[in-house]
């Protein structure tokens, strides 16, 4: 499970039930996995801080370098500390059908990942010393997208797959959408260890663990009308779903009505001119203190979510299956005024 999609913890006794690790992207993600979820534990980062490697390298598995360069300024050093270490190296096939470029990291002058033209560079003196091959280029995707990007990463660099114990395929597998094609998929593993039998195959279904899972409870505080009916609530999407504004996309609202009368604008209650959540029709008129409630919430929400402009973050709660709601954690004043101190 990359934790950068969801890291929520107190969770990971149901999904290691079903992943047997975590990939991280620096330290702090690193201890997460390590301390509270077990099995394997994976780090990648573009670069590496000198003042954090030495604890990376002592409890990671797998560390995986960006770049030739940060490959020999480190592998004496993480091979030192911890002689079991794995070492891998991140590759751009230069192929991809992610549609946002933002979150495309095969996109043309990417940063992430070694292009082939500088790999056939480097690779005859440094293949010795590499494990596995990493790469990513899926987001929200399928194994029908997974097919050709592999076939790209294949046929650029699958001479030297010979050398290698593992490859990992990254994340974007939006395997629990409801019309994945998991059969497919399991034909995709089985053609693989066909042809390679004595590479490792892994995949990073971080997103896939929040996918449509999760709520995000707000309440209407006023409605102002500028031409439009715009209702403020005590929710933001700068600061409580950031990807709203990145991405963007518009998160679904429970009980919303597309042919509705009436249209309201929800905008967050930060001073920021552009939170605007999105539009929305309704049934009825809303009123002051109506609750609003989002709805997929949990992916790439939780793990950005910040305290810009003061507002706090929302508390989070765990429903159990038996209906119980536990209270995990409530934020305050000391969580904004701390992280400035």
């Amino acid at each position: 499970m990359a934790l950068k999609g969801f890291a929520m913890w107190k969770s990971f006794p149901i999904v290691r039930q079903y992943l047997k690790g975590t990939s991280a992207s620096g330290l702090h993600e690193a201890l997460l996995g390590y301390e509270e979820f077990g099995g394997e534990v994976h780090t990648y980062s573009p670069a590496y801080n000198l003042n954090e490697i030495d604890q990376i390298a002592k409890i990671s598995d797998k560390i995986i370098f960006n770049s030739f360069n940060q490959l020999n300024q480190h592998l004496n050093h993480v091979k030192n500390i911890n002689p079991n270490i794995s070492i891998g190296i991140r590759l751009n096939p230069e192929y991809s059908s992610t549609a946002v470029d933002l979150y495309n990291p095969c996109a043309p002058f990417s940063r992430l990942g070694i292009v082939k033209s500088e790999f056939l560079k480097g690779i005859e003196e440094n293949i010795y010393k590499i494990d596995g091959f990493h790469m990513h280029g899926l987001c929200e995707q399928g194994v029908e997208d997974l097919e050709p990007l592999f076939e790209a990463f294949e046929n650029n660099f699958g001479e030297y797959f010979k050398y290698l114990k593992w490859i990992n395929l990254g994340g974007g597998h939006l395997i629990t959408r409801k019309n994945y094609d998991v059969e497919r998929l399991i034909k995709f593993v089985q053609h693989f260890y066909i042809k390679y039998p004595n590479i490792k195959l892994y995949i990073e279904p971080s997103e896939a663990i929040g996918w449509q899972t999760g709520f995000l409870v707000s309440e209407v505080l006023d409605i102002v009308q500028n031409g439009i009916y715009n209702a403020i609530l005590n929710a933001s999407a700068e600061t409580h779903m950031p990807d709203v504004l990145a991405m963007p996309y518009r998160p679904r609202v429970y009980n919303e009505n597309e042919d509705g009368e009436f249209l309201y604008r929800f905008g967050g209650n930060s001073c920021l001119a552009g939170d605007i959540i999105g539009d929305y029709r309704f049934s009825k008129n809303l009123k002051i203190g109506d609750k609003i409630i989002f709805e997929d919430m949990i992916h790439y929400t939780m793990v950005k979510n910040t305290t810009f402009n003061g507002l706090p973050l929302p508390s989070i709660f765990i429903i159990h299956e038996n209906g119980n709601i536990e209270k995990v954690r409530e934020f305050g004043y000391i969580d904004y005024k701390m992280r400035l101190s």
